[in-house]
């Protein structure tokens, strides 16, 4: 698997990470949170040579969605979305993109997704893991072959994400973490949003262990 991040800015202060994931055998790629900047995560799949197949929302916030859009227009790939953050794309007052000055999305039937779904690329799989409490719709995706979990605004380091935001729950931000997310192996490695991470020498990525408390 060829994994590569980006850190993409939108009008808010902290950058958003965009995970660009690509089968080495297949060519096959998706696309995990586009904040903004269709042009430079076409750069990168140029340079892998790959063919983006599928674009992952982990929720519906503006500060994950700005390229979709674009992505589309250029690439014809399917767009992933738990189905509750389907309907949230509908809603201003969830998705927040007026504070960050882009376009709503609306995305066909065939997008949404569900706890344990299962997504191929190429050789790989990853399983759909619904985590709510950022919002209420939001998911992780882990890949067991790989040992890796890609958990949006629902984990970082230490803390979880904002649960004050409409559809937030801290009751659910915390079952989710503990009952969903913490009970992965103990060597998978977690890449979040980039708050509250660390540089680690042997992946040269940042990310964190998920560990059990």
């Amino acid at each position: 698997m060829i994994l590569k991040r980006l850190q993409l800015q939108t009008n808010l202060a902290d950058a958003t990470n965009c995970y660009i994931i690509v089968d080495e055998i297949t060519k096959e790629a998706m696309v995990i949170d586009p904040a903004s900047n269709a042009e430079e995560i076409s750069k990168m799949l140029n340079i892998l040579q790959a063919n983006l197949k599928y674009i992952y929302l982990t929720h519906c916030h503006g500060d994950h969605t700005g390229a979709v859009v674009d992505l589309q227009n250029q690439y014809a790939a399917k767009v992933l979305i738990e189905r509750k953050e389907s309907e949230n794309l509908k809603n201003p007052e969830i998705t927040l993109n007026y504070y960050i000055g882009i376009p709503d999305i609306i995305l066909e039937e065939d997008s949404r997704i569900d706890d344990n779904d299962l997504i191929h690329l190429g050789e790989l799989e990853f399983r759909v893991i619904h985590t709510p409490g950022h919002t209420n719709g939001s998911t992780s995706i882990y890949c067991e072959k790989e040992k890796m979990l890609f958990s949006g605004d629902t984990m970082f380091r230490g803390t979880w994400g904002r649960t004050d935001l409409p559809t937030g729950s801290l009751v659910d931000i915390i079952n989710s973490i503990t009952n969903k997310l913490l009970v992965l192996p103990e060597d998978t490695i977690c890449y979040p949003r980039p708050w509250k991470i660390y540089y680690d020498k042997r992946r040269k990525t940042n990310l964190f262990r998920v560990t059990r408390t």
